[in-house]
């Protein structure tokens, strides 16, 4: 990239800048706290990567998608997962005319801006096998039809890490498909007390509105896919990728502990959302700091242990923060 295009691009970057904050606040109106996960599912919307999200219930994990939905005056779709769905009731299904003698495409909730798959492991791996070609391709075959879904599109799924009876594992080429794995935790003091204040009431409770369209959503994912990254940082980028397929490499205690690493898809997912998080930073280029900031919830659910592993407690959290620790910043 030229100097006057970085230039003008810092530019564009600078005059955007502050739609992220009208939406933060707005977002507080309803959720108090949780400004790690408010700001991972923006980076997901402005990365166009899928969001996985792990926490116990009651951290205000779907109020906050639903927030951002009517923020970006985007269509919400919620669906229940439970062991009793089936994959047409996410993607839809084709129903017979006798009068026509067609068959007429029935859309299923995937047809939506933003798609909550509420509890996604409690549903069996045919229904969660259904949101592949949709996370992926952004369309959806029904019979011999393909229909393209709305753009922004994104899945933001939730599972509960503490109940496992009735659950079903992801299957790891779904799990691959989510660009970040974001663990939601339990707020400060003061955030309880707060979210007493706010929710504990019978009467009216408050709600968001509209900040921006969705064509201003496109507007910014097209900034993100601007924002610069020299060849150094997609050489460290590689390199943080790769050592987790062979972290023994980097460091012996981690012999035997690794069974896959993180895929190609990891490497592209790191990069985009460390242009993402760039762009929160009102940089128009990546730096390290970028990348060391989303690393984390990009690499932890791609990593999968051996028995060893398993054996010894040695998550995969402890193993990229090794890789971080050894990897050299360039």
């Amino acid at each position: 990239m030229q100097q006057e295009e970085l230039e003008q691009l810092a530019v564009e970057v600078a005059e955007a800048g502050p739609w992220i904050p009208r939406i933060i606040e707005e977002m507080s109106k309803v959720v108090v706290g949780q400004h790690y996960l408010v700001r991972r599912l923006l980076i997901g919307l402005l990365s166009d990567g899928h969001v996985l999200l792990e926490g116990v219930p009651g951290l205000a994990k779907t109020t906050t998608v639903k927030a951002l939905s009517r923020c970006i005056e985007g269509v919400f779709r919620r669906v229940q997962f439970t062991p009793d769905l089936l994959p047409s009731d996410i993607v839809g299904t084709l129903i017979y005319n006798s009068e026509t003698r067609e068959y007429l495409a029935k859309k299923g909730p995937i047809f939506a801006n933003i798609v909550l798959a509420d509890e996604i492991n409690r549903a069996p791996a045919k229904v969660q096998s259904a949101l592949l070609e949709a996370m992926q391709e952004h369309q959806v075959t029904l019979g011999e039809t393909t229909f393209p879904l709305p753009e922004p599109f994104l899945v933001l799924a939730t599972q509960n890490p503490i109940e496992q009876e009735g659950t079903y594992p992801l299957p790891e080429a779904q799990v691959d498909r989510f660009m970040l794995k974001v663990v939601v935790d339990y707020g400060t003091l003061e955030e309880e007390i707060r979210i007493m204040e706010l929710m504990g009431t019978s009467g009216a409770k408050p709600v968001t509105e509209p900040v921006m369209d969705l064509p201003t959503v496109l507007y910014l994912r097209g900034l993100c896919d601007r924002i610069y990254v020299d060849a150094a940082l997609k050489d460290y980028i590689a390199r943080l990728v790769l050592a987790t397929r062979d972290p023994a490499a980097l460091d012996p205690k981690l012999k035997g502990l690794v069974r896959f690493g993180a895929s190609p898809r990891a490497s592209i997912n790191l990069m985009l959302a460390a242009k993402a998080h760039a762009f929160l930073e009102g940089r128009a280029h990546a730096t390290p700091f970028d990348v060391r900031s989303i690393a984390m919830d990009v690499l932890r659910h791609r990593i999968l242990r051996t028995y060893e592993a398993e054996a010894e407690e040695v998550s995969s959290e402890m193993i990229v923060q090794s890789v971080l620790a050894k990897v050299t910043v360039p």
